[in-house]
């Protein structure tokens, strides 16, 4: 429960964020902080995803959310100019 006010906005959220699905894909061309932006961006697009990290060294790309698949996230890596090339499902914690 949210202790501001006592709403179930707390409650919601905690909800949502077991329910998240993660996704590890490795996107590869990345070499500066406006890539990680371009990708982030790009990516934080897609319907569903609630949530995006990359780890510029790794080319990890870590994306939150529910609903979204793998071929929408790889056109939104596209996008942006760069190229997906794998996704490892990661239980969200």
């Amino acid at each position: 429960m949210c202790t501001a006010c006592s709403c179930s906005t707390t409650d919601a959220t905690a909800a949502q964020a077991e329910s998240d699905e993660r996704t590890v894909y490795t996107v590869t061309g990345m070499t500066c902080g406006h890539c990680v932006s371009s990708v982030s961006a790009e990516v934080g697009e897609v319907p569903g995803v609630s949530g995006v990290a990359v780890d510029l060294p790794t080319g990890a790309v870590t994306v939150s959310g529910a609903g979204f698949s793998d071929e929408q996230i790889r056109q939104a890596v596209e996008r942006a100019g760069y190229t997906l090339a794998d996704a490892t499902p990661v239980t969200a914690s």
